[in-house]
């Protein structure tokens, strides 16, 4: 007796199940960008193939990150991309961000950097105005709160340390995070963002609140001023500066006496 031959929903249905068990085996790590989203639209269509919007989808927005992050009238235009599949793509991204804001408020923020720019990207990469945010944490780098403390130009004018140290001590704060992003998508600091960051670092040492990083948001990067290591270097500044005015005010005491 002759087997049956094989429909193209038969293949389709059979790639899609090596696909789930690619990925219950090995999780997303051996999967390409594409791959990932042919699995995203599957639960909205899943008796159709889905790889070749996939693979446009992933042709017009670059990365897995763009394709999440596209508005889903976006996500539309692609021929196999109906409003279920834009849904779930959508839904997944939220899921993802609450996620990681969870993730975010039990882990130290000195060694997740990373985390940081993943959470308030989704936030601050659409924003047309500079955006200065204060994160205020407490002496196990738990969140107590987050504020914007200005919009527009990011400099010494428009980000007072005196605003910035008087909401640590109303939050009982112990340490600060700072995050502002790029409407360029250039996130490398400027000159101000240097000096702004220098100033906030000195208030923080007088006041014995820890600075632990400065965050600059881009286009799909960031710049960590801790991670480049200013963030020591202003602190050691300081230290050297305390130093040196110490040794002046004995200075000036010897020969008073």
């Amino acid at each position: 007796m002759e087997k049956p031959e094989k429909t193209p929903e038969d293949s389709h249905r059979g790639h899609r199940k090596r696909l789930r068990e690619k990925f219950l085996k090995s999780g997303l790590a051996a999967f390409h960008d594409y791959e990932i989203v042919e699995l995203l639209l599957s639960l909205g269509t899943p008796r159709r193939d889905c790889k070749a919007s996939a693979k446009e989808a992933i042709k017009r927005f670059q990365t897995l990150r763009g394709v999440l992050e596209a508005p889903a009238s976006e996500l539309q235009q692609i021929a196999g991309i109906g409003a279920a599949s834009a849904f779930g793509i959508k839904l997944v991204q939220e899921v993802a961000r609450e996620f990681l804001k969870a993730r975010i408020l039990e882990k130290p923020f000195y060694r997740s950097s990373q985390e940081v720019f993943d959470y308030l990207y989704h936030a601050m990469r659409d924003l047309k105005k500079e955006t200065f945010k204060v994160i205020y944490l407490n002496s196990q780098n738990q969140i107590i709160d987050t504020v914007d403390i200005s919009e527009g130009t990011v400099n010494g004018s428009s980000v007072a340390p005196r605003e910035v140290i008087e909401g640590a001590i109303k939050s009982h704060g112990t340490a600060l995070l700072f995050v502002h992003n790029h409407p360029s998508g250039n996130p490398e600091p400027s000159a101000s963002d240097k000096s702004l960051t220098r100033e906030l670092v000195y208030a923080g040492r007088i006041m014995q609140l820890r600075v632990l990083d400065h965050i600059i948001i881009g286009d799909n990067r960031y710049y960590s001023f801790a991670g480049e290591g200013l963030i020591e270097e202003y602190e050691t500044d300081f230290l050297n500066m305390m130093l040196r005015g110490t040794s002046e005010v004995k200075r000036r005491l010897y020969r008073a006496k």
